[in-house]
């Protein structure tokens, strides 16, 4: 952290001397400018070839940028992704050139040549100090931009543009973010305390309801937390990880994370449940850490406690009760049965998870439904509609089991009537679950799910990715 520091301060330098090249004087560096300016400030940036001018008018950049309202910021992200693409005459010259004569060189012109300018532009803004994270704050920014133009009736060479520039922040953001830069550490209670506030906010899966509740998860003996960070990101971290330590598999998550508890000791934990799983970075979407943060704690775990032999999750199915509700108001059902509708207009009634006789009768149709929507109900790219199932299969895990009430929460119940799943890692199979996975779509499962499928129901229909 130190050389980081070192760094950091190195560049600060570079900019207050650049400042002064430039013209910059400390009040310019506060003052207010609007959309249109800040595009011409940024054509000035990549034009230039100094180093230190160009940290100076980075920074003067992503200062302004952070003091514009929001509506002034749509503004200059839409006017960055329509002025700063591709040279798209240079392109057609560097085709005809290479057509002529195909040399690495000629190939080399049309790669710089097919490079949008956007791309080069967010490099140099990232040699500001702390121009990363700004970076990722402008893409949460530009996923707004992209929200408002599909809900309107944008013209469509202007969608396309700004989609252009959401991928070139992820191409860039992919290569900023490999594994190679993330370093991987163990949150407890002596983790400081703006790192650990930071753990409760990003919590996106089981609510973290103050100090107290956050003690409860990471301090006890059977209780681990780990976070991917960036050297460039120092105190917010990326991913993060929640696992229990227990004697079995879990089917619920209220016992695990109940109040009053008693801690199970280390030496008896035979099964690793990882329960939650949350993104921290909203901007850095699209960016692979999940699958890595998994498999490097599922190494570390083994190798620090021996008596674990079982690496689970404790999974939410985010996409079930909507995927039900479809089936249920369709003409013609292919997930479900008529009699399976019927018996599932329980579920519309209040409470009805708590009466006994409802939630039997429910739990005879709801199983199989489920098993359907693992293993046969699929997306536009002939894979499973659900996003939690997605990223632990495609990781090579094999859906393990269905548990029926799962999460009694106003959450669990309203995002999957109450369903959750445990995904399992075997290290044994893990890359032959990945591969087959990844090149035929095919679901790995143990054979007490693919039991619980029906097999007298008709073909299920591929789903639009915007329905999934």
């Amino acid at each position: 952290m130190a050389a980081i520091s070192f760094f950091g301060d190195l560049l600060q330098t570079i900019s207050d001397r650049g400042r002064d090249l430039i013209g910059i004087g400390r009040g310019d560096l506060a003052s207010k400018a609007n959309a249109h300016e800040l595009i011409k400030l940024c054509e000035d940036l990549i034009s230039r070839r100094g180093e230190a001018s160009g940290v100076a008018l980075a920074r003067l950049i992503l200062e302004r940028y952070a003091s514009l309202a929001r509506a002034e910021r749509l503004v200059f992200l839409q006017g960055i992704a329509t002025v700063f693409g591709a040279d798209h005459e240079a392109v057609d010259d560097a085709i005809a050139a290479y057509r002529r004569d195909p040399t690495r060189a000629a190939l080399g012109v049309l790669h710089e040549a097919a490079e949008p300018r956007s791309q080069e532009l967010i490099r140099r803004l990232n040699l500001a100090r702390n121009g990363t994270l700004a970076l990722v704050r402008m893409r949460e920014d530009l996923f707004v931009l992209r929200k408002d133009l599909r809900g309107s009736e944008a013209d469509p060479d202007l969608v396309d543009a700004v989609d252009s520039l959401d991928s070139d922040f992820e191409h860039l953001f992919a290569s900023w973010f490999n594994r190679g830069f993330l370093v991987l550490r163990h949150i407890d209670w002596t983790t400081p305390a703006h790192i650990l506030e930071k753990i409760i906010r990003y919590e996106a899966v089981h609510e973290i309801a103050g100090w107290d509740e956050l003690r409860r998860r990471i301090e006890p003996t059977d209780r681990r937390c780990f976070a991917f960070f960036h050297p460039a990101l120092q105190d917010e971290p990326l991913i993060f990880v929640e696992v229990a330590l227990t004697d079995g598999i879990a089917p619920a998550i209220a016992p695990i994370l109940a109040h009053g508890r008693e801690p199970l000791p280390t030496r008896a934990a035979t099964t690793a449940i990882f329960y939650s799983i949350s993104n921290c970075q909203k901007g850095l979407a699209g960016v692979t850490f999940g699958n890595f943060l998994i498999k490097q704690v599922v190494e570390d775990l083994a190798r620090e406690i021996p008596s674990l032999k079982t690496f689970v999750t404790l999974s939410p199915v985010p996409g079930f009760s909507a995927w039900l509700d479809r089936e249920r108001r369709s003409d013609s059902p292919q997930g479900l049965t008529r009699d399976d509708v019927e018996a599932l207009r329980a579920i519309d009634e209040p409470g009805w998870h708590a009466d006994k006789a409802k939630s039997d009768a429910v739990k005879k149709v709801m199983i199989p439904a489920a098993a359907a929507y693992f293993l046969r109900a699929k997306n536009e790219r002939g894979k499973p509609l659900d996003p939690v199932a997605r990223f632990h299969l495609g990781n090579g895990a094999r859906l393990e089991r269905l548990n029926f009430l799962g999460d009694v929460s106003p959450k669990g119940l309203g995002q999957s009537r109450g369903l959750m799943v445990n995904y399992l890692y075997d290290l044994s199979a893990i890359e032959k679950n990945h591969e087959t996975y990844a090149n035929l779509g095919t679901v790995a499962a143990s054979s007490s799910v693919s039991r619980e499928l029906r097999t007298n129901l008709p073909p299920i229909r591929a789903v639009a990715l915007a329905e999934a």
